[in-house]
């Protein structure tokens, strides 16, 4: 061996790392093309539902296919002055008790949830369980003490049993919700406020409000998509049509003693999905990261 062979560093050929676990590329693009259908079967009814608001109302249901060979804006055009008012009307009806609803359930189940997760006082537990137990409960079973309640404080008629009961906390889901999320906080932070003199109104607004933002805009997301599409809760306490929201406005194109304009209906179905798809279009990364870190398992 030379004195250059023995000066000269020896260099390895870098060995090639096995990709294990890989899928061969046809199961991917079967996996893709099933989601692709199933994504199809539920977009379906939507999108039919969309098209037909575009048919003459004679060929609704005499075509049923999604590509028609006539389309026109007259079912909108009718369907937004068919009633007694504009169907703006309605739809501003569904924003105020939705509004209302969201303020509510933002303040009231905020402080209940506070309150079960930083305070201590007797029966704590007994009352979260309680809590809890009602998710469980349903509607029906408290719908006549209810409707007893409003009628004599002479609320019947207005939006006040759609708005008020949401500023009780009410909605248990959305009390346990923010109780995991509060819960998750470092109990420093809570700490080092204590130790600062704040208190616990303090506390709750300017530490626990900002830092639970995924959990508030998970509760405004939940509860207007809820209360706009609620159909049950109007029906039973308005009865003016000056009062009616989208929900209830819809079922006044269907009439089983006469004809029934479809059209119209699908079409102002559509335009009271919208204000929907906006709300889960805006609050889709808040609504995500609600659900996935407020420990719920």
């Amino acid at each position: 061996m030379t004195a250059l062979d023995a000066e000269t560093p020896i260099v390895l050929a870098p060995r090639r790392r096995r990709r294990r676990g890989r899928r061969p590329i046809w199961q991917s693009i079967l996996r893709h093309a099933a989601l692709l259908a199933l994504c199809v079967i539920m977009l379906y009814p939507l999108i039919w539902l969309v098209v037909s608001s575009l048919k003459p109302n004679a060929d609704i249901f005499r075509d049923l296919s999604i590509f028609p060979s006539h389309l026109t804006l007259e079912n909108y055009m009718k369907g937004w002055t068919a009633q007694e008012f504009p169907f703006g009307q309605f739809l501003l009806n569904s924003a105020v008790v939705a509004v209302g609803a969201i303020i509510g359930n933002l303040v009231s189940c905020s402080l209940a949830a506070y309150a079960f997760a930083r305070l201590r006082f007797r029966g704590r537990s007994l009352f979260f369980a309680i809590m809890l137990g009602t998710i469980m409960l349903p509607f029906q079973v408290v719908l006549v003490p209810q409707f007893v309640i409003f009628k004599d404080l002479g609320w019947l008629n207005t939006f006040l049993p759609l708005i008020v009961p949401k500023f009780l906390a009410t909605d248990a889901f959305f009390v346990f919700l923010m109780v995991q999320f509060i819960r998750a906080l470092p109990d420093e932070i809570f700490e080092a406020a204590r130790i600062d003199g704040a208190g616990h109104l303090r506390i709750y607004a300017g530490i626990t409000l900002p830092l639970m933002t995924p959990a508030l805009a998970t509760t405004a997301i939940f509860t207007f998509i809820w209360t706009w599409a609620d159909f049950f809760g109007p029906l039973i306490y308005l009865r003016s049509p000056n009062e009616f929201t989208a929900s209830i406005a819809l079922k006044g194109f269907v009439d089983a003693q006469s004809s029934s304009d479809y059209g119209s209906m699908f079409a102002m179905s559509v335009v009271s999905l919208v204000p929907l798809f906006i709300a889960f279009l805006i609050g889709q990364r808040y609504l995500v990261r609600g659900i996935a870190t407020t420990g719920i398992k």
